[in-house]
Formats: C-alpha cells, structure tokens, sequence
C-alpha cells in the first residue's frame, strides 16, 4: 500500500498599514513557540477555503474584519523534515484594507506593529523567518 504524507495547511496574514508597518501577534507562553512573534492566522477547518480560512482567523485573534476578496498572496513556507508524520505548509496572505481595531484576544499573547528593520529583528517560529524576508520589501508606501 502506498503510504501519503499528510499535510496541515495554516494560513496567516500581513496586514499591512499606510505606515509602512505590518501587524505582528506575539504566541502566549503556554502554547508552542510560546513568546515568539508571528503573522496572525492558523489552521484551515476541513471544508473551509483558504481564504474564509484568514477572515475567520483574524476575526477571532485580532477583532479585524477583512474582506476575502482584498487578499493577496505573498508567500509559503513548509518544514521540510517534518519533526512528526505531519508535515506543515504555512501560506502567506497580505491585506491593506480591514475594519476595526486590532487586539490580541487570547489571554497572554500581544501585537505590534512594526517596520522593516524591527521585523527583521523579532524572534519568530521558523516558518515565519522567510515569510518575514519576503515581508520586508512590501513596509514602503503600502496604501490602506
């Protein structure tokens, strides 16, 4: 029998501001990664799309209502030796347009939003180190 790798597909999200600064979620210290910075997001529900996937998450971690049809893609990052049988695959959205006003709704995680330099400076999972470098070039000009 042939044997399929299983995969766990998380979205995350850029958000974007005329400031050139991205919105960045601290972990809380209980959870894996605890304390480290990274784009809001989380696992894709089975039968949920992508990108119902982002505005769902955002909504319950940040209080922010994006409109699905404002994403855009930016980047992916995978582990590409899975620690476990299941293999992560964590896809990178950007949005410059949302309503409301962020909050870190989980008890003891946090936000900031940071520039080019401070986000290239903050400690992150893994997976978010690459999604950051392709981040970076997006904090000029960005319109809201």
């Amino acid at each position: 029998m042939e044997r399929f790798s299983t995969v766990m597909i998380v979205v995350a999200v850029a958000i974007l501001d005329r400031e050139g600064r991205v919105l960045m979620h601290q972990r809380p210290p209980n959870k894996q990664h605890g304390g480290l910075w990274e784009f809001p997001g989380g696992k894709v529900e089975a039968g949920e799309n992508l990108a119902a996937a982002v505005v769902r998450e955002i909504d319950e971690e940040l209080g922010l209502a994006i409109d699905a049809e404002a994403l855009f893609p930016i980047s992916f990052a995978h582990d590409a030796v899975a620690s476990s049988s299941r293999q992560i695959l964590l896809l990178l959205y950007g949005a410059r347009i949302w309503s409301g006003v962020a909050m870190a709704k989980e008890a003891g995680s946090a936000i900031c939003w940071v520039g080019a330099e401070e986000l290239a400076g903050l400690p992150m999972p893994p997976l978010d180190i690459p999604l950051a470098q392709a981040v970076i070039p997006l904090l000029g000009g960005c319109q809201r």
